[in-house]
């Protein structure tokens, strides 16, 4: 089967995923919160960004490499955090992770994830990143940097940008749950979805391990909140210097906007900046994060991760041209994977790649560094 035939795009790997994963796993993963005006604002804004075509370049290959923390990358994107992976497709944490490593690029695991760090350290090859919710207690924060680094994840991640839980009124219409409750609507839904169905029961019902190892006994949370909610605090600037200080290697914040934000950060040591909206999933009245992107480069010097919107190729390239160094992708993963099994992850890469590299051709651009000059 030639899959570049029979799915081209992301979008076709999200319309058979959709067909394939129950509808509350689905609507978890897809929706944003209130109008899904920030989610619709990443898509305009990310559009606006044009580059001029250019000619009689000749014939090159681009070179699609980048470093970041002394790392060499063969391309410039990787895998986001995503909290209960597991729901959206049986095992996802560790099929990504070892699909990313095999291709060489990192792959975030989220606190909130269906596996612990120490499940994944067979797959992650010093390409794991550890995305933090702050935990409120000093003993679990702790513990949670020692379990990381043991495991072998290299890069901590934490994430600023949820305070309180989003409301994400879709979910809430789908029948979510936290745990998830097998419920007669539920069941419908999974029944409707077969293979779903046989990967969940073989791995058993999601379910958040490395919080419950902390908080086995905590219930009763709306189905867009978690234990983790009563684990965690809404971190200060004190709490970040715990942080630096307690992690030893690179150490990442995830959801900056503002530039004011950023040149504080650098201060306080911060080796890297996450310029994220969450996708729209938290407040649906932010700008898109490709417009706060110019400000953010222009206040540090700080690498910038980007996230928020990526549907291609295209979209990289839009977000390297703007200041970014990385851009990190969550829903194209999990479409893909969870329209293709194992075949999905290489089959998204290859696509990116192709797509990255045809576009650069179109503008003349033989390497990332060429893309702010070709802009319009």
């Amino acid at each position: 089967m030639d899959l570049h035939a029979r799915f081209p795009a992301i979008a076709d790997l999200k319309d058979r995923a959709q067909r394939r994963v129950p509808h509350f796993a689905w609507e978890y993963l897809a929706s944003a919160t209130g109008t899904e005006a920030t989610r619709a604002r990443n898509r305009a804004k990310l559009d606006d960004v044009l580059f001029m075509p250019s000619i009689l370049h000749g014939e090159f290959t681009p070179d699609l490499s980048t470093t970041l923390f002394g790392q060499s990358y063969p391309l410039p994107f990787g895998v986001s955090p995503v909290g209960m992976s597991g729901l959206l497709w049986p095992d996802a944490e560790r099929r990504l992770a070892a699909a990313a490593t095999r291709a060489g690029l990192p792959y975030s695991l989220s606190t909130v994830a269906t596996r612990t760090p120490e499940d994944l350290t067979p797959h992650i090859d010093g390409n794991g990143w550890f995305q933090m919710y702050p935990p409120r207690d000093e003993a679990v924060r702790t513990d949670m940097l020692r379990r990381a680094k043991d495991a072998g994840f290299s890069v901590l991640v934490l994430t600023v940008d949820v305070p309180v839980a989003s409301r994400r009124e879709r979910q809430l219409r789908s029948g979510l749950t936290s745990p998830p409750r097998l419920t007669p609507r539920v069941l419908a839904q999974v029944a409707r979805c077969p293979a779903w169905a046989l990967g969940t029961l073989q791995q058993g019902m999601p379910r958040m391990r490395l919080i419950d190892d902390y908080a086995a006994k905590v219930t009763g949370l709306s189905s867009t909140e978690h234990a983790g909610y009563l684990l965690r605090t809404s971190p200060g600037w004190d709490y970040l210097r715990w942080l630096r200080d307690g992690w030893d290697g690179p150490f990442v914040v995830k959801g900056v906007m503002r530039a004011d934000d950023a040149e504080r950060l650098e201060a306080a040591g911060v080796d890297a900046l996450w310029v994220s909206n969450h996708a729209g999933r938290q407040f649906d009245a932010a700008p898109a994060s490709i417009e706060v992107l110019p400000e953010i480069r222009a206040a540090t010097d700080l690498p910038l991760i980007f996230d928020s919107g990526i549907e291609g190729g295209l979209d990289i390239l839009r977000a390297v041209a703007l200041g970014a160094d990385f851009v990190m992708m969550a829903s194209a993963w999990h479409f893909a994977l969870a329209a293709l099994g194992d075949d999905g992850p290489p089959h998204l890469i290859d696509m990116l790649t192709r797509d990255m590299a045809a576009n650069m051709g179109q503008i003349g651009a033989k390497n990332l560094a060429d893309l702010s000059n070709c802009l319009r």
